[in-house]
């Protein structure tokens, strides 16, 4: 449990969007609104939120009215798909992705290319989890860039069912390899 992201709150977004990493720009109070896109609808999202809970959209004019003590603000983004990178003990395992963006949780395998996998182990790099299960969650912008959703290193859903045997048995390997050095490493 040393993570930095989502098993802190989504905070971390707010810091990533300062240090100009790629992530939807995220803000935590008005008067960092410049952070952000000039755009007609803001997604408010509660800090310690998960699966969309709380979430609701504004247009800019609501957006300058309500509380938004424990929540954070960003850009409504029109994006292409989704898709999430799975990794353990900072090593790439697979990627899935949904190719309908109304149909969140009907996932596919993803051919992550090279700059894919670098834009994602950039957030593996940037967090401090050294062993066990993260997944880099994304969204593909009609511009053809990943920007980070969240950053999932706590429970991370993996959908081991939608990948074929082999895949799914090496995920499975190594998933009990670092359980075990995790172990050997504490005892």
């Amino acid at each position: 449990m040393t993570g930095r992201a989502d098993m802190m709150g989504k905070s971390y977004l707010t810091m990533l969007t300062k240090e100009g990493y790629p992530v939807i720009p995220t803000i935590e109070h008005l008067q960092d609104l410049s952070l952000l896109p000039d755009c007609e609808k803001y997604m408010i999202k509660l800090k310690g939120g998960a699966d969309s809970i709380g979430m609701h959209v504004v247009d800019r004019e609501q957006l300058l009215t309500i509380e938004l003590e424990g929540n954070i603000i960003q850009p409504f983004i029109d994006f292409v798909y989704e898709v999430s990178f799975y990794f353990i003990d900072k090593d790439f395992q697979y990627a899935l992705y949904a190719p309908d963006k109304s149909k969140r949780w009907n996932l596919e395998m993803y051919e992550a290319s090279a700059e894919d996998l670098i834009f994602a182990e950039r957030f593996i790099s940037w967090n401090t989890v050294t062993h066990g299960i993260q997944r880099v969650d994304a969204c593909r912008t009609s511009h053809g860039d990943l920007l980070l959703v969240e950053l999932e290193d706590l429970n991370p859903y993996l959908s081991l069912d939608l990948l074929n045997i082999e895949t799914r048995d090496k995920f499975v390997t190594n998933f009990l390899e670092s359980i075990s050095k995790t172990i050997e490493g504490h005892s």
